[in-house]
């Protein structure tokens, strides 16, 4: 099979389509041809450098941990999946490729009204961004600001919040301002003079979400009493210096249904800013490496 895949960390540049060993479906997995995987910045810091609690990287390493595609194989003890079906799902690792044996429990029926770039780019931000709503206990009437409100967390994050009757205010460049409004946000240019912007907005707030980093846990503490109610998907150290909250991820099976049924009945919008073919991953990363851009990037690796 082909696979984006590198043999050292490094630059995007390490990360380069070759010829691999299709893998087989083991005991209580399915072997998954890929149409669709979301590419994250969590997949590019794999490939800097970094490894994932609970991941052992093994070169050539193939990245991606969200995907869509059409089971081909299935292993022992695996009885709610057929061969044919459409699905999403997530991994830890190895979904830039052709194929991809996943453990069973972490695939869910792709519903037909997903696109399968929606459904390749859905499991890593939306179940990040739901872990941290529920973490925040975001509820209706909650005043709630999102730093970095337009990427990938961020826009599904905001979503969730406006759809639990939250005020939401979103900071971002202006060049994403509109897509903020359409996600029923307000939004606020970050930048020097960032506070009085936010208070001409909003008297108060009762949550912060912070999808950025730059130190934004810094100001949200002036503007939170509760840092129970202030987390960062990014900032991890000064998040502990400051007393504020951690989110990691709790991916599940379930949480990803429910997030693939909002997308489906039209509550939840996963926002596809663009498409790489597989052999443009090195690309793909240093987009998302950018850190400015709206929404999800996907890789488009197969056809149904």
């Amino acid at each position: 099979m082909t696979a984006a895949a590198f043999d050292e960390f490094g630059p995007a540049e390490v990360l380069r389509t070759r010829r691999m060993e299709r893998p087989s479906a083991e005991r209580g997995e399915v072997l998954v041809r890929i149409i669709s995987a979301g590419v994250q910045l969590t997949d590019a810091a794999i490939r800097a450098g970094w490894t994932p609690p609970g991941a052992r990287i093994v070169f050539p390493q193939i990245p991606g941990n969200d995907f869509s595609g059409i089971v081909v194989a299935l292993g022992s003890d695996v009885e709610d999946l057929n061969l044919g079906d459409e699905v999403l799902g997530y991994s830890m690792l190895g979904s830039y490729a052709e194929y991809a044996a996943v453990p069973a429990s972490q695939i869910i029926l792709k519903p037909q009204a997903l696109s399968w770039d929606e459904a390749g780019a859905l499991s890593a931000s939306g179940q990040t961004a739901l872990t941290a709503f529920e973490d925040l206990g975001i509820a209706q009437g909650d005043r709630v600001l999102v730093h970095g409100a337009a990427g990938g967390v961020g826009t599904i994050f905001t979503q969730l919040a406006v759809l639990a009757g939250a005020e939401v205010v979103g900071t971002a460049g202006e060049v994403n301002h509109h897509h903020l409004r359409a996600l029923g946000a307000h939004p606020v240019s970050y930048g020097p003079g960032e506070m009085d912007r936010l208070r001409d907005v909003v008297a108060g707030f009762d949550a912060v979400f912070d999808a950025a980093g730059h130190e934004n846990l810094r100001l949200a503490v002036g503007l939170v009493d509760d840092r129970a109610r202030i987390a960062t998907i990014v900032d991890m150290s000064l998040a502990d210096e400051l007393g504020c909250r951690i989110v990691r991820s709790r991916r599940t099976a379930e949480r990803l249904g429910d997030l693939a049924r909002l997308v489906a009945d039209g509550r939840l919008r996963v926002h596809i800013r663009r498409t790489f073919r597989l052999d443009e991953a090195a690309e793909a990363h240093r987009d998302v490496e950018t850190g400015h851009g709206r929404g999800k990037i996907a890789l488009r690796i197969g056809e149904p």
